[in-house]
């Protein structure tokens, strides 16, 4: 009777040695994996750092951003966690171009609440519908407020201050750009009052940017003009003094440049 018993037990070494081997390999496999993911993730880390960091280099930075994109590479490279592309201190970022259809046939009004002073807005969604769809989900998403005016030009023939530029030094959004342009004057004339679209080269390339208009302005229309999506209904004195402070560049007094009192937008209520 001891045979029998001896051989089970050496039948139930066996399979727990088989167990074990499998549970092993079974470990070892995942091991394996995990590595091989960890290792994508640093590559993808590393170049959506690169990536970010040559789009940051081509806006002009600032120091502080320019940092925070250096720690961003530096962790990717040693296969640290990344942060989220919107790196802790940067600007958010405008979202998604909406529609023109939320605009379409309607008008709405509200207030641009800035440093300087409040201002009455009037955008007209009939005349430049796709220009009143941006702004007015813009200013509800909050992604005016603290933004500055960056821009002021008090050229003899224009009058404007511009703002809503994403890093406050009138760099455009790369990612952010949208057309066409709506409702311009055939003869290059912006009315004093006129709140109007601010654009690079193209004329699909507007985006976050907007300027006011204080005094009757020629503008020249070659490059295909500027969308008119609205205008003042209060406020034009608050124009007008932050304009006779006048603009600066280098510390030095210019007809375009840096409003010598700074204005920030505080808030821009629309309904």
């Amino acid at each position: 009777m001891a045979a029998p018993r001896q051989d089970r037990e050496t039948r139930r070494r066996i399979a727990r040695m088989q167990a074990k081997r499998a549970l092993q390999q079974s470990q070892d496999k995942r091991r394996k994996r995990d590595n091989l993911f960890a290792g994508a993730a640093g590559v993808l880390g590393l170049a959506l750092a690169l990536a970010l960091q040559a789009a940051w280099f081509s806006s002009n930075p600032t120091p502080e951003q320019t940092r925070l994109i250096e720690q961003q590479v530096a962790a990717a490279k040693a296969g640290e966690p990344t942060a989220n592309p919107e790196t802790p201190g940067a600007p958010a970022t405008a979202g998604a171009i909406p529609d023109k259809s939320i605009a379409e046939g309607r008008t709405f009004s509200g207030t641009l609440a800035t440093s300087a002073g409040d201002l009455g807005v009037e955008l007209d969604g009939n005349a430049a519908p796709q220009a009143v769809a941006v702004f007015t989900s813009l200013a509800e998403s909050g992604f005016f407020t603290g933004k500055t005016c960056h821009r002021l030009t008090t050229a003899e023939t224009m009058g404007v201050l511009q703002c809503g530029s994403l890093n406050g030094d009138g760099a455009a959004d790369p990612a952010y750009q949208w057309g066409p342009v709506e409702n311009t004057p055939p003869d290059g004339v912006y009315p004093a009052g006129s709140v109007a679209v601010a654009r690079g080269g193209s004329t699909d390339s507007n985006g976050t940017q907007f300027f006011l208009v204080y005094k009757d302005s020629n503008i020249p229309q070659d490059t295909g003009g500027y969308t008119i999506m609205g205008k003042l209904t209060s406020g034009l004195d608050v124009l007008e003094s932050v304009a006779e402070q006048g603009a600066v560049k280098n510390g030095t007094e210019v007809q375009d440049g840096t409003p010598k009192t700074p204005v920030t937008i505080d808030s821009f209520t629309l309904k």
